[in-house]
């Protein structure tokens, strides 16, 4: 069982930044793929990025834009978002799937279906 709790949400205009934080307990560095998901009133949820062992993948949407960490120290996974669009806005989610072989780490990762474990989400909000 994996709890994950994200923070750091909130509204910021067009061009601004925000980083997203996701604390997982147990900590799942290098047990657990760890993706980043959002939601939109009205639409499906949509895989922005995954990240195991320091290795990642981004969707086309936010590619150059976001960029996802983690701190082993501090026991926590980080979204941080530059140049935030008003289409970026969303509830924010981190999830967690067991880590069972390199194999599975590919772009796939990106799909929500493939995660077991959720956060409750944070909102961010970009106004134009």
């Amino acid at each position: 069982q994996v709890q994950l709790v994200e923070s750091g949400g909130g509204s910021v205009q067009a061009g601004g930044s925000l980083r997203l934080s996701c604390a997982a307990s147990p900590y799942t560095y290098n047990t657990y793929f760890m993706g980043w998901f959002r939601q939109a009133p009205g639409k499906e949820r949509e895989g922005v990025a995954v990240i195991f062992a320091g290795s990642t993948y981004y969707a086309d949407s936010v590619e150059g834009r976001f960029t996802a960490s983690q701190d082993n120290g501090n026991k926590l996974y980080y979204l941080q978002m530059d140049s935030l669009k008003p289409e970026d806005t969303a509830m924010y989610y981190c999830a967690a799937e067991m880590f069972r072989s390199w194999v599975e780490f590919d772009r796939t990762k990106l799909e929500p279906g493939t995660y077991t474990y959720w956060g409750q989400g944070t909102q961010v909000t970009v106004s134009s």
